[in-house]
């Protein structure tokens, strides 16, 4: 009896620990297989370009968005429980990481004085940054499930959480401006930050990249318009046309 309670434990102890045992077991491989990859494929190339994109949110290089769109999701897999979610990046927490790596590392002028900064180019001391911001968010992640306050959100009312995504949807159009249109703005933090992006670029306006524009706005309609298509006859469609993907490698 004593084994089999032990037994019992250790197995119930590496569910807890490792979700993908249990559901491994309970998969059927030929009838969810096939369809499985072609939404793992179409996730992830998404996912890919978006953390291309977002690591510009980010203010830095955009190959490190190959990492933070590939390592979670592996994680995810054997530590996950929701078959639903696509784990990476979001344009929220890379725009306040940004605004903390243009702080401490700004566009024009000198660095912070810090001392892991020396021999450092540019770009390596915002990765440090935000490698050590990344880090310093994951302990505190990690010790508000330990101590269960997740019970917070109950007390956040949805005008809150409206209001807070309007302002990021706004910062985040605002922070691709300079891309669509092709100026070279500097990264600004603090308050107004907005306000100030914005002045910079209507006055800059009379440089704008007329190519740049024209393609942005081909590939916008574009998606737009198949993304339609993918839903309307999703029924009838194998595979998503994934334009996503195409539309990157026609504008590469």
């Amino acid at each position: 009896t004593f084994l089999l309670c032990n037994a019992k434990r250790a197995e119930s102890t590496a569910l807890s620990l490792l979700p993908v045992i249990g559901w491994m077991k309970a998969y059927r491989f030929k009838e969810w297989l096939l369809g499985d990859i072609v939404s793992g494929v179409s996730t992830g190339l998404v996912a890919v370009l978006q953390g291309l994109a977002y690591c510009l949110l980010a203010s830095l290089p955009p190959w490190y968005g190959l990492f933070s769109a590939f390592f979670p999701v592996i994680i995810y897999f054997f530590l996950g429980t929701s078959r639903h979610i696509s784990v990476g990046p979001f344009p929220v927490l890379c725009l306040m990481i940004g605004s903390v790596v243009t702080r401490l590392v700004p566009d024009e002028g000198p660095a912070f004085n810090i001392t892991e900064f020396e021999g450092l180019t540019r770009d390596e001391q915002r990765v440090l940054v935000a490698s050590s911001v990344t880090f310093l968010a994951g302990i505190m992640q990690l010790a508000m499930g330990i101590l269960q306050v997740g019970f917070v959100v109950m007390y956040l009312s949805d005008t809150l959480v409206s209001g807070f995504t309007t302002a990021a949807a706004i910062h985040i159009l605002v922070s691709q401006l300079k891309f669509v249109l092709g100026l070279e703005v500097p990264g600004i933090s603090g308050p107004l930050s907005l306000i100030y992006t914005l002045e910079i670029i209507f006055n800059k306006i009379t440089s704008t990249n007329v190519c740049d524009v024209v393609i942005s706005i081909v590939i916008m309609v574009v998606v737009f318009i198949v993304k339609e298509i993918n839903e309307r006859f999703k029924s009838k469609l194998p595979v998503p046309i994934p334009i996503e993907v195409v539309m990157v490698s026609n504008a590469a």
